[in-house]
């Protein structure tokens, strides 16, 4: 039978989790009714479409395979960079947009490049803006299913 490798398009379902369990993302429902329309993700093994980690995970397997795998920060979203996190001033964010913590928001840098960032924390006269991965830093653990090759 056929086993993934580098260059073959892939058809996987997958459950990611936490260290503690909680699910952060997956391509099946897990509740019932719950009207999401998952299904699952397709990538070509090599592109970087998806974290170094999964990719090797799916290296391998037939369809039809299962298995787990926990994914090291490092083949994930890496490390936490505190140098990616800003303070500024509210006078610098537009007056029209309303500030929460946990909202996304998009920074043009001068160069014209955007990237997403999340509010963690609104004060009278500040905002913090983080633009790590919401993950970084975190040891991940996915349940994977190839579904096809090809």
């Amino acid at each position: 039978m056929a086993q993934a490798k580098t260059g073959d398009k892939v058809t996987v379902h997958y459950t990611g989790r936490l260290e503690g369990g909680e699910i952060f993302d997956s391509s099946e429902c897990h509740e019932d009714d719950c009207g999401c329309e998952s299904g699952p993700m397709e990538f070509v093994i090599g592109e970087g479409q998806v974290i170094p980690g999964f990719e090797q995970a799916v290296i391998g397997m037939s369809p039809g395979d299962e298995k787990t795998v926990t994914i090291p920060v490092a083949e994930a979203y890496g490390e936490r960079i505190e140098e990616m996190v800003a303070v500024v001033d509210r006078t610098e964010i537009p007056p029209d947009l309303e500030l929460a913590v946990g909202l996304s928001l998009e920074v043009t840098q001068e160069d014209g490049q955007a990237f997403p960032v999340l509010i963690t924390e609104v004060t009278e006269t500040t905002v913090t803006l983080d633009a790590n991965h919401p993950l970084a830093g975190k040891e991940l653990t996915f349940d994977l299913k190839l579904v096809e090759i090809g």
